[in-house]
């Protein structure tokens, strides 16, 4: 595996020099990478875990996770979040991750066993399709991932609709500034190839809010590139808000990658 030799991962997705920039530009810019999550956090995980970190934010240090609840880390890559949420929900709770690449998912693995996780599980699947049933997550995360999208209303959808009632979203991402184009974007997007998709504050708050989303917050933390912000996203679902109708949504099988224990929710 590229992480498991010395390599980089983008943002939660095995990618290279085509999607975070060089690893050498990574390792000098610390807008990326494991240097957002705190020293302690960091040293109580396996290092392919740290090493395979290249998020844009720490979206666990919003999340305000709590004991006994259902969180699921979109994008999950090596899996750092996913053990830290299992950490922080105990062992009456439950953390997924979901990537859609068999590297990523293997590697995530393979650190949830050297970390003695009991309580984790991997899905294989996109962002734009959770192999999840509906109103079964207290919260989403992710980490620099959602930007990565092609169709960001579908991902704000999905998310909306694994949540309980009154669930909750806390994710970082990269964001742009409402006076950038799109092609000042992608501009932006030829030194660091994560932002090239990245919504403005403007459309990200927009988007969630017709997915449902109440509560909307979109808070920069600290700048990727000019005009470019990592962010903090918080959303909610509204307590009223019921199952989505069986009608509109499609059936799906989720593929679990572990080596046993049970199924989500089942």
């Amino acid at each position: 595996m590229k992480v498991a030799q010395g390599g980089g991962a983008c943002c939660g997705i095995d990618g290279g020099a085509g999607c975070c920039g060089s690893q050498t530009a990574v390792e000098v810019d610390e807008s990326f990478g494991a240097g957002l999550y705190e020293a302690g956090e960091r040293a109580s995980l396996p290092a392919e875990a740290v090493a395979a970190s290249l998020g844009c934010g720490n979206p666990l240090a919003v999340a305000e996770l709590r004991e006994g609840e259902r969180v699921m880390d979109l994008g999950s890559g090596g899996g750092i979040d996913v053990l830290l949420s299992a950490r922080r929900v105990g062992p009456r709770g439950k953390a997924y991750g979901l990537d859609m690449t068999e590297e990523m998912l293997a590697l995530a693995l393979a650190n949830a066993k050297k970390a003695g996780a009991s309580n984790v599980e991997f899905l294989k699947g996109t962002i734009e399709a959770i192999p999840l049933p509906a109103n079964t997550i207290d919260v989403v995360i992710s980490n620099c991932v959602i930007n990565l999208s092609v169709d960001k209303s579908a991902v704000f959808a999905e998310m909306f609709r694994v949540l309980a009632p009154s669930g909750r979203i806390g994710v970082s991402d990269v964001v742009a500034e409402d006076h950038l184009t799109s092609a000042q974007r992608a501009e932006r997007g030829d030194y660091v190839g994560c932002i090239a998709g990245a919504l403005s504050f403007a459309e990200y708050r927009q988007g969630l809010e017709a997915a449902g989303f109440t509560n909307v917050e979109v808070t920069a933390t600290h700048q990727v590139a000019d005009g470019m912000h990592s962010a903090i996203v918080r959303a909610t679902k509204p307590e009223a808000a019921g199952a989505p109708s069986e009608a509109g949504l499609p059936r799906l099988a989720a593929e679990v990658v572990s080596d046993g224990g049970s199924s989500c929710c089942g």
